[in-house]
């Protein structure tokens, strides 16, 4: 359970592994495809996802050993498979460990195909050809910023993973959630009251990244009072929405 949400615990569901037989299938005739008209060898083809699989909410599939699923801050949400074809300079079969984000893939490209990196313009990723070639990236802090509800179960949530550590704050009561992923991949143990100076150091980085995007947060509903109907139109157009008033709250809570 996630914040009472049920979480599938097996794979067995007939359709969603059809979805993916077929999803094999489609991409075996993408590159049957470009074999036929020659273009396999100086083709790059990425595979990859925008999120873990949906095991809450109408679930379909279990993300198990990692936790919870799309939707989720959680690594079983943000942790997605990616495979790379680059012939002639990535080899067959090997791997990398080196954490990515999504904002990787324009400097990436542009490195695979040869070009300058725009730097009249901001670029959050940085390439990760040095780690597709078998070398390794510099370490560096990755963010993500999720200011609104899912129907997947997923509160407003803000996280930051550096190095094996990543923090997670709950922004309807900025709580926090630390963990340590070498140790404990499936994120069952909150070390955030054990470990503060580690808690405050991510939080603080969190924090400090928000403020530098400009990312938008969350805003209280001034017409939240349960059991009571909300104003009429006219009374919305009066009223303005109170944005959060000073530094958010930290409470630390253990699972």
């Amino acid at each position: 359970m996630d914040n009472g949400w049920k979480v599938r615990q097996v794979q067995n569901h007939p359709v969603y592994a059809a979805m993916v037989e077929s999803l094999d299938e489609s991409v075996g005739r993408i590159m049957d495809k470009l074999a036929a008209l020659g273009l396999d060898k100086n083709t790059i083809v990425i595979f990859t996802s925008d999120n873990g699989g949906l095991s809450t909410e109408k679930a379909s599939t279990s993300n198990l050993p990692l936790r919870a699923g799309k939707g989720w801050p959680y690594e079983g949400g943000v942790r997605e498979p990616l495979l790379v074809r680059w012939p002639g300079v990535i080899q067959p079969g090997s791997a990398s460990s080196a954490p990515m984000i999504s904002t990787d893939y324009f400097p990436t490209l542009l490195e695979m195909a040869g070009l300058p990196l725009h730097p009249e313009e901001r670029t959050d990723g940085v390439s990760i050809v040095p780690a597709l070639k078998g070398s390794s990236i510099a370490s560096r802090p990755l963010f993500w910023h999720y200011p609104h509800y899912s129907n997947q179960g997923g509160s407003p949530n803000g996280a930051v993973r550096l190095g094996e550590f990543k923090l997670i704050e709950w922004y309807e009561d900025m709580r926090t959630e630390l963990y340590n992923l070498k140790d404990d991949p499936g994120e069952q143990h909150n070390l955030a009251s054990a470990l503060p100076e580690k808690t405050t150091e991510l939080r603080n980085l969190l924090h400090d990244w928000r403020k530098e995007v400009k990312a938008q947060m969350p805003e209280p509903n001034p017409y939240y009072n349960p059991g009571r109907k909300p104003p009429g139109k006219e009374a919305k157009d009066k009223t303005a929405i109170a944005p959060l008033q000073g530094e958010p709250r930290i409470v630390h809570s253990d699972d």
